[in-house]
């Protein structure tokens, strides 16, 4: 891969984190607390906690996230960006477009699915 598409890869993950970052302040700050005495009965009170709940699981999945985009941008440093872990081939630039966090070429990450359904 040369050094033109791995600064752009690099671009769009860089964007992706400080966008993740900006979005968990926000969460931070606005919607992480909520007083209780400003909800005038139970029914409110059980829509509050569950809106919070589901706002804590987005949350997660965007630190998991988070925690690829790290790696990803790890393998530009070592070299190792857009390279399949599994057989080692270049992973497509489409993929890589679509999911630049991205470890797998197709090929292989279908073959994953096929495994994890078939355990399912």
């Amino acid at each position: 891969m040369n050094q033109k598409d791995l600064k752009r890869y690099k671009k769009m993950l860089e964007d992706s984190k400080t966008s993740l970052l900006e979005s968990a302040k926000k969460t931070l700050v606005e919607e992480s607390s909520f007083d209780t005495d400003d909800l005038p009965d139970e029914i409110d009170l059980a829509s509050s906690e569950y809106a919070q709940s589901m706002v804590f699981r987005l949350r997660d999945r965007e630190k998991f996230l988070l925690q690829k985009i790290e790696k990803a941008l790890a393998r530009i440093e070592d070299g190792t960006f857009g390279i399949c872990e599994r057989c080692e081939e270049d992973i497509s630039p489409k993929r890589l477009e679509a999911r630049p966090v991205t470890t797998l070429c197709i090929r292989c990450k279908e073959e994953q699915e096929k495994k994890e359904k078939s355990y399912g």
